[in-house]
């Protein structure tokens, strides 16, 4: 027999510690400490390793337990009827996967069958018990069996009835559901316990659990608990009489006084079920909730009768969850970045872990204040994710599994890269080289002069800029335009091919608008999209330079921040002398075709739209287009200042909140009538 390499075993041990920890902290201590998607890829590693090597499967592994018990701060009551967990499957060939698994257990051979997806809510499952109509118990999951009584809490939600919605209702009913915080009020909260000097929820889950099973049921109140029903169950009755299917209880429960999901789906085909999916995995970023999946039912009661339960799960209902968006993984340095506004960035060097479709080993610590709320450090196992679905960052440190020897870092007192001495300006959280000549700063500022949105310039790339700044041949974006042959040739990998298209590269910038030029120019909190418009206004350089902050911030769109930034920028002299270097170079500094900016009025404009849902013909960035060139603003929420929301297929939660503040709900056709 082969012998197991030793960090193999330290790996399996290792993962059984942050299970247990998890599966401890989450189920008795009502207080989780990582998200739903690290535990399923943490649990899914340690059974992919006891399989691998089932000599190193103990009786005390997390994969050898049936269940937790659960919390003792309320009196446990047992559940009627059992809340079952979920399979999980993490891609549409595991999904596959369970059809053929499902349709092996059938009594009879299915060809195919209906299925409902539903989001999957990242809350906390709630059981409630209604006697002849009447709300008499409201529980905790707990470990399935037995839960937690926390009937009073559970009063307190308002999208949870009191009394049936219905006349004659049967003696008894248990409804299945998720509790949740939106999205908004879980910001809200977070920011009163910040106010209060409190810890932080990690998350809209955690606050959620730890809401419900607050002993003050003002607090839980005051919360705004809001909930999702699921699923129903009547005792003595057949459901067939009641309800055939899964869709035919969602109609039910919401003719009973429920909030059902909006977004739920009836798909005949798995391919349909694919499609719902894979719809949602970037369209419920829109989401004014947080979902981690899609819960995929059989549809026909008669068929999940057939089809029963496993020891742990129905055979009939999977979880589809989508890539975890956080990840474990350890830190093995920390290292300081300069930026082109010289702000010093903290990163975590990591091992590499899989996030979200990509392999990540390095992740933003933001800034000195971050890096002390973390109390990160070298060795630490830390969770990482990707905020906006893009930049990875260290959510928090699992100071657990923190080694003996691990010393607090520190952040340096002068520049890594120009060596000197750095500050920290009052009211700033960031950090600063306040060296222009440092080679990080110029170095920073040329990228993003090169870059596509601004002058893109092809062939200037990361390690080409590098070697310009190190062999002191620019020292600002003008000295790019004075750049000949026989300085490009001698830099490594150019030839006398390759420096020619660069140069016509160069000279191709020339020719970029005025308004990529302001953007080039890297002037603070002005990004392409406020650089156009001020441009628009400012249509040349000069115009701008002689306005006050008072003109700038009187541009729609264009705040006091951004008027105040573009008005320091103009006032240093080295800004000043390279404008006019720029403008020796022959770049675009004004509009070619100079017309005055007038305010043309039109039946939108001034008014706030939010588009949601898939439109016919528009795509959503033609429609915003569209608004925004008639006058009008797009936002990505709906409030009391929206004006109007632009509908499509899907079109979710914002078009109940729209519904709900009577605000004008259009169609595409009837958005472009107004446009009109």
């Amino acid at each position: 027999m082969e012998a197991i390499a030793p960090e193999v075993k330290q790996r399996v041990e290792e993962l059984r510690q942050l299970v247990q920890k998890a599966s401890y902290a989450y189920y008795v201590l009502d207080d989780p400490i990582m998200e739903d998607s690290v535990y399923d890829k943490l649990y899914r590693e340690l059974q992919q390793l006891e399989t691998q090597y089932p000599e190193l499967i103990t009786p005390d592994s997390p994969t050898q337990r049936v269940g937790e018990k659960p919390a003792t701060q309320f009196s446990s009551v047992r559940h009627n009827v059992p809340l079952y967990s979920l399979e999980n499957a993490f891609n549409i060939d595991e999904l596959k996967t369970w059809q053929e698994r499902w349709k092996r257990h059938a009594l009879k051979e299915v060809e195919s069958a209906e299925y409902v997806c539903e989001l999957k809510i990242d809350g906390s499952a709630l059981a409630l018990t209604y006697e002849n109509g009447v709300l008499v118990r409201g529980a905790t999951r707990g470990d399935g069996i037995t839960g937690e009584d926390i009937t009073q809490n559970v009063r307190t939600i308002r999208s949870i009835p009191l009394r049936l919605n219905v006349e004659n209702p049967p003696s008894r009913v248990e409804v299945r559901g998720e509790a949740f915080l939106p999205l908004e009020v879980f910001r809200q909260i977070n920011q009163e316990r910040r106010d209060a000097g409190e810890q932080l929820f990690a998350n809209p889950r955690n606050a959620a659990a730890g809401t419900l099973r607050q002993l003050d049921s003002r607090i839980v109140a005051q919360r705004r608990l809001d909930f999702f029903a699921y699923t129903l169950h009547i005792p003595g009755m057949d459901d067939a009489s009641i309800a055939r299917t899964q869709w035919d209880a969602l109609e039910l429960l919401q003719n009973m006084g429920f909030r059902v999901n909006p977004n739920r789906k009836l798909c005949p085909t798995l391919q349909e079920v694919a499609a719902y999916y894979e719809y949602w995995d970037t369209e419920r970023l829109n989401l004014s909730y947080l979902t981690d999946g899609v819960v995929v039912k059989i549809n026909l009661f008669a068929l999940q009768e057939q089809l029963g339960f496993t020891q742990k799960f129905p055979r009939w209902a999977i979880a589809l969850k989508y890539p975890a968006q956080e990840a474990p993984t350890r830190v093995e340095n920390i290292a300081v970045n300069v930026g082109r506004t010289g702000a010093l960035t903290p990163l975590a060097e990591m091992r590499p872990v899989e996030l979200a479709g990509t392999t990540v080993s390095r992740a933003t610590l933001h800034n000195s204040d971050r890096v002390a709320q973390l109390d990160i450090r070298v060795g630490d196992t830390v969770i990482v994710r990707k905020a906006g679905e893009i930049i990875p960052e260290v959510v928090r440190v699992l100071t657990e599994l923190r080694p003996a020897d691990a010393k607090p870092f520190q952040m340096p007192t002068h520049c890594p890269v120009c060596s000197q001495p750095v500050v920290r300006p009052e009211g700033e959280a960031v950090t600063r080289c306040v060296n222009a000549s440092c080679p990080a700063i110029l170095k920073g500022a040329i990228e993003h002069w090169v870059s596509r949105d601004a002058m893109d310039i092809t062939g200037m790339g990361e390690k080409l800029v590098q070697q310009l700044v190190n062999r002191e041949l620019v020292h600002s974006v003008a000295d790019l335009y004075d750049l000949n042959p026989t300085q490009l040739q001698a830099l490594e990998r150019m030839g006398k091919k390759s420096a020619e298209k660069l140069l016509q590269a160069i000279a191709h910038s020339k020719t970029q608008p005025w308004s990529r030029v302001l953007y080039g120019l890297g002037i603070r909190h002005v990004g392409s999209v406020n650089a156009q418009t001020l441009t628009q206004h400012f249509p040349t350089v000069e115009k701008l330079a002689i306005a006050t902050p008072a003109d700038i911030a009187a541009v729609y769109g264009i705040g006091a921040e951004i008027a105040q930034s573009v008005y320091q920028w103009f006032r240093i002299p080295a800004n000043q002398a390279l404008i006019e270097r720029l403008q020796a170079a022959e770049l675009q500094l004004a509009q070619k075709d100079i017309t005055p900016v007038t305010e043309v009025k039109t039946s939108i404009s001034g008014k706030t739209f939010v588009i949601t849902g898939t439109l016919p013909t528009l795509k959503r960035d033609e429609a915003k287009a569209l608004i925004q060139n008639a006058g009008g603003k797009v936002t990505e929420s709906v409030s009391k200042k929206t004006d109007y929301v632009v509908i499509g297929e899907a079109a979710g939660s914002k078009l109940e909140k729209a519904q709900q503040l009577n605000i004008t709900c259009l169609s595409e056709a009837e958005f472009l009538e107004l446009l009109s």
